[in-house]
């Protein structure tokens, strides 16, 4: 059939959980058995997220594979790093999203330009109408062509009144008068906020994006409103009266024990059937889809026991830093039945109090090294990796984590006190973690990291190959630096085993230590890969060597 597109805005505060919402719209759809396909347009004018800090707009997501952006004729960018909303459509809709679906005002003006500098627009005035909303509207089309999915869900970022991302809304016009009748929906998901003091949730927030929205030429065509509870059926009318919807298309978000509840909670509530009838597609979900869904959301709520995990890192004032690694524990925790709670340690306060550390972490039955770049806190991440070291607890690093893991083992095992990344000290004597080969050549920043999805060759007998049962797998990669070869051998010699490689055997993918313990590192991101109901291998193998641990020491 046609492709039927469904516009998801957002207002009032950023951080709603618009992404959940529009992944969920697209599960319900997924239940329908149709084939769904997602766009998120991200208003910065970066030309993708790969450059930013994850304090200041949480994790960077790596797709499977890398794109090359070609812009204009003559100019080519790579693309694998998206936004983080794609780990959440991926992973309520178990798929593999493109780079391409990530539309960034940066990619759309800077195609616009260098078309103009090679002469596209001759004679022609460049203006954000008709051009920047051309080709916003060229890119939206460009994903259907390729994917050719029954329904398209596309994603606004940014809050409605947002200067950035005033193009974007415009394009969304043009794109819904261009479309025929009844193959566009407009769902605006917005804020409604509880006051403990009156003891009432108010709608005036909503009314006023809503109006904000109208002003653009955009009238929704259902309500979501977000709050801590559910909306009760006078706040629905209230919202309907006064935002020009019938009440049937006011919908409650409220907070729930799990994200992946909220397709079946929005289901109940008709959303699935209120926009099949306006799109003209089948109205009513499959049996199978949803149990299937109600099974997986089952596993999350019906575990019990808990374990503790600490994560220490350089981001951690924000937890969407972490996101993926969050969810990739929390899928490994349901599928063992046990919830995991996560202890969030800033690096820095190990550097600033050394005798911190062994009470931080002697308290948390695993320790999860996590991502990150630059000297901040790096001390405080080697103290904790020899922390686990000399005291077998479970242990995984990811990626800088598994680089700092190896720095630990060569100063504290092998005794190279001075040993360092070249990333941290580019003067120290031992650089057993060193720029790839390839990395020492590069000039730009954005994109030039070794991204996207490339092989992993298990070593029998290692922890890894027990994880994943396979000498093959596939997993994503976003790194510069990667442990020095050169000291390899050094390292084994004292007990280090190196349990996977490139297949040429020269780039070392993931380490361990040959002891009772339980000690990882992966060069790789595992966490981009799990899914619920389907945890990523690793992170399900390291909960239940934490499990194991635990019981041993009770």
């Amino acid at each position: 059939m046609q492709t039927r597109y469904v516009f998801v805005t957002g207002g009032v505060v950023s951080g709603l959980g618009k992404g959940v919402v529009a992944a969920s719209i697209g599960k319900i759809f997924q239940m329908r058995g149709l084939k769904v396909d997602m766009i998120k347009a991200d208003p910065y004018l970066n030309v993708d997220p790969g450059t930013l800090n994850p304090i200041e707009h949480g994790e960077v997501f790596v797709c499977e594979e890398v794109w090359e952006f070609e812009p204009a004729p003559g100019y080519r960018f790579t693309i694998a790093e998206i936004d983080q909303d794609f780990g959440t459509y991926e992973r309520f809709l178990d798929m593999n999203m493109h780079p391409s679906n990530n539309i960034t005002s940066g990619q759309v003006y800077l195609s616009v330009i260098l078309k103009e500098r090679v002469g596209s627009y001759l004679g022609r005035t460049i203006q954000v109408i008709p051009h920047i909303t051309d080709e916003i509207k060229d890119r939206i089309r460009r994903v259907a062509e390729r994917s050719k999915p029954d329904v398209l869900i596309v994603e606004i970022g940014g809050t409605v009144g947002d200067i950035e991302a005033m193009p974007f809304l415009e394009a969304v016009r043009q794109f819904r008068l261009e479309q025929p009748p009844g193959t566009t929906a407009l769902v605006h998901v917005t804020l409604v906020p509880y006051l403990s003091t009156l003891g009432q949730l108010k709608t005036k927030p909503t009314q006023h994006s809503v109006k904000e929205l109208q002003s653009m030429g955009l009238q929704p065509d259902v309500i979501i409103g977000r709050s801590d509870r559910p909306l009760p059926e006078d706040v629905k009318k209230k919202i309907s009266l006064y935002c020009n919807v019938p009440p049937e298309a006011v919908f409650s978000d409220p907070d729930l024990e799990t994200v992946y509840e909220l397709p079946l909670v929005l289901e109940r509530q008709g959303l699935g059937r209120y926009l099949s009838k306006l799109l003209g597609i089948t109205p009513e979900p499959r049996t199978e889809g949803v149990r299937e869904w109600e099974s997986i959301v089952s596993s999350f709520l019906s575990a019990r026991d808990e374990v503790v995990i600490a994560m220490p890192g350089k981001y951690t004032m924000i937890q969407d830093s972490y996101i993926s690694i969050n969810e990739a524990l929390s899928h490994a925790g349901a599928s063992l039945g046990v919830r995991v709670k996560r202890v969030y340690i800033e690096a820095e306060d190990f550097e600033r109090e050394p005798s911190r550390v062994e009470e931080l972490l002697s308290q948390a039955d695993g320790i999860l090294l996590t991502p990150g770049f630059g000297a901040r806190g790096v001390e405080g991440m080697i103290h904790s990796a020899r922390y686990a070291m000399e005291n077998n607890k479970p242990f995984l690093g990811i990626c800088f984590g598994a680089q700092l893991l190896f720095v630990a083992f060569m100063r504290y095992v092998v005794g190279l006190r001075d040993a360092h990344s070249t990333e941290i000290d580019p003067e120290t004597p031992h650089p057993v973690v060193d720029l790839l080969p390839e990395q020492k050549v590069a000039v730009f920043k954005g994109g030039t990291m070794r991204l996207g999805a490339h092989p992993v060759k298990i070593r029998r007998g290692t922890r890894l190959y027990e994880a994943y049962g396979s000498e093959l797998v596939y997993e994503r990669f976003r790194h510069r630096y990667h442990i020095n070869p050169d000291y390899v051998k050094l390292a084994e010699e004292k007990g280090l085993i190196v349990s996977s490689t490139d297949p040429s055997g020269r780039m070392v993918n993931s380490i361990e230590i040959a002891s009772n313990s339980w000690v990882v590192g992966v060069q790789f991101h595992p966490e981009f890969k799990s899914r619920p109901g389907r945890p990523s291998p690793i992170y399900r193998a390291f909960l239940k060597a934490v499990l194991e641990n635990k019981k041993k020491s009770l």
